[in-house]
């Protein structure tokens, strides 16, 4: 690389972060919990000084300091910690976040993906703002390779491209269910399945019983990113149980592995792909 080429890459990552390190930060809170998966990975656990009170994965993370939640962090306690960086996520933290932070002389990195396929350039990004790029590209190039396996033998399966309909449930009342543009819709396509929420305006929207009655899934998935999930959503499966995927068992509750882009996503994709594939029984209710 020419010197006149190095000058450009290094005003170009400066300009793209806003903010330079004369050294390696120490001090990091995480403002999200995918945000602290990613930090784990990337070998700078030990620089977490806090996080948000849903980042309880790797289980080291439940033992760090706690500053509030993801939509409401504390300011207040970010100052008192003084960190070297704050690091948030540009889909799940609340807009004018970044701007209060550094108002307040708090470098802020955001963590931008929101897609399946944005993950690894993401986290490629957040390793060189870190200076731990190696490690990045490891992780990053792990996610590609599970990604591009996992499409490959969906492409092999005689399901794949068959056009069976899936929902995934977020929510039972209000019913919930997942969208275009989310990291779900985009494994559930990528195993070669329809999302029946895909034509809907919103990424998250609220759906009617009718809705998946009249569109008939083939597949129920229902998403345990809260504890009690399986006993909520039974009132919901007994209103459905008109449909041939509730008659015959085919209601699967998934981890929160795909709620949160980040090292975990490609065991999520995997998970969504044992259950449309017919390799789980659903799960015994209590």
């Amino acid at each position: 690389m020419t010197i006149k080429r190095f000058l450009y890459a290094l005003i170009f990552c400066i300009a793209f972060y806003g903010r330079a390190f004369a050294s390696p930060p120490e001090k990091i809170v995480s403002l999200a919990p995918n945000v602290t998966e990613v930090l784990y990975a990337l070998g700078l656990g030990d620089r977490i000084v806090a996080v948000t009170n849903f980042s309880d994965y790797p289980p080291e993370a439940r033992l760090k300091p706690k500053i509030g939640g993801i939509i409401n962090p504390s300011i207040e306690d970010i100052l008192t910690i003084k960190p070297d960086v704050v690091v948030m996520d540009a889909g799940l933290n609340p807009d004018g976040l970044e701007g209060r932070l550094e108002k307040l002389g708090i470098k802020v990195i955001v963590f931008r993906a929101e897609r399946i396929a944005q993950l690894p350039q993401a986290i490629r990004k957040l390793g060189v703002a870190l200076d731990v790029r190696e490690k990045a590209d490891k992780v990053a190039q792990r996610i590609q390779t599970g990604i591009r396996r996992i499409k490959s033998n969906a492409e092999k399966s005689s399901l794949y491209l068959h056009g069976r309909k899936a929902v995934f449930i977020i929510w039972p009342d209000p019913l919930i269910v997942a969208g275009p543009g989310t990291p779900i819709s985009d494994a559930i396509n990528l195993l070669g399945w329809r999302n029946i929420a895909s034509d809907a305006k919103t990424s998250y929207p609220r759906y009617s019983l009718e809705d998946i009655i009249i569109r008939s899934p083939y597949v129920i998935l229902i998403g345990t990113g809260h504890a009690d999930m399986m006993e909520t959503s039974k009132r919901l499966l007994k209103r459905l149980s008109i449909l041939d995927a509730v008659k015959k068992g085919r209601v699967y509750y998934v981890s929160d592995a795909l709620y949160r882009l980040g090292p975990r996503t490609v065991h999520g994709i995997q998970e969504l792909a044992r259950y449309l594939n017919g390799e789980c029984k659903t799960r015994k209710e209590n």
